[in-house]
This record gives structure tokens, sequence and C-alpha cells, in this order.
């Protein structure tokens, strides 16, 4: 049974900005032009994405569709914040039994954070975008502007944000 470092160091994987680690894999060599995108960007792309214990991948939005596979350790739950204001709780994991499915999807323009959802010590992902990652489609959420935007949904914004 492998570790979270075991994962991280064999992957090479590095601390991302929401929280949490990556790598990218893919990134598709095709650029197009893509509505509502500044520039061209990659048809696609791909990392691995590590939650570990005592951490989360705080609230953030991109300008992209964003699959996230199930690969190790404990299952994921992620939070989505639609531009409605719709809360949906995705629980991302192995057991269907339980709720769990191998993948889950997070629609462009909405706010999304993650989080293991039970005391293991790490889960491991994939997230597949498309148009493909681009930094500058990336918006790390301000706790204070999303629980005014959402103060509905404030006590899970205050635990998912930093």
């Amino acid at each position: 049974m492998n570790t979270a470092n075991d994962w991280i160091e064999k992957l090479n994987m590095e601390p991302h900005p929401e929280g949490g680690y990556f790598k990218e894999t893919y990134r598709s060599e095709e650029l197009e032009k893509f509505d509502g995108f500044i520039g061209s960007r990659n048809i696609s792309t791909a990392i691995y994405f590590m939650i570990t214990k005592g951490n989360f991948s705080a609230f953030h939005r991109i300008k992209s569709d964003e699959m996230w596979h199930f690969y190790d350790g404990s299952p994921i739950e992620i939070v989505v914040i639609s531009p409605e204001g719709n809360l949906t709780a995705h629980q991302l994991g192995l057991d269907i039994n339980k709720g769990q499915l191998p993948q889950a999807m997070v629609p462009a323009g909405c706010w999304f954070a993650s989080r293991i959802a039970n005391d293991g010590d790490y889960a491991l992902a994939g997230c597949t975008v498309a148009p493909g990652f681009d930094f500058q489609d990336f918006e790390l959420a301000d706790r204070v502007d999303l629980v005014k935007e959402f103060p509905q949904h404030e006590a899970i914004i205050r635990s998912l944000t930093r």
C-alpha cells in the first residue's frame, strides 16, 4: 500500500496554490480559440491531484469544465456552488453503495472546493480540463466576497477558504 509521500515523490507532484499537490500529465498540442477566453487554449489538459489529511482544496473557479477521476486513497467530497447559488456535493470514490462515483463533473464558472470525505491520510484523483487549463483562467475565492455573494452557504465557505 502506498502512502501520500510515495505518490507525491514518485509522481513528482508539487504544492498547488489552492491546496493539495499536483502534477500536469497531459497538455494537448493543438491550440484553439474559444469564446470567453483571451487568446488560444490547448484543447485539453490533465493532472494528478492529491489532498492530504488536514488539508483541502480551497474554493476557486476556472473558465472550463473539469472532470474529476478517482484513483486511490480516501473518498473525496467536491463541493460546487453554481453561479445561481445552488450547492451540490459530489462524493468521488469507488463505493457506489455509499453514493460514491469514480467520476464527477464541475461545470465551467462554478466555485468549487474539495476535501477528504473521512479521516483518511490522502486522496489521489485526476482532473481533466477542457478547454485546457491556464492559470490566467484560475480565480481563488476571497472568503469575505464569496460569503457576501452566497450567504446561505457561509458555513461551508468558511470551512473551505483560507
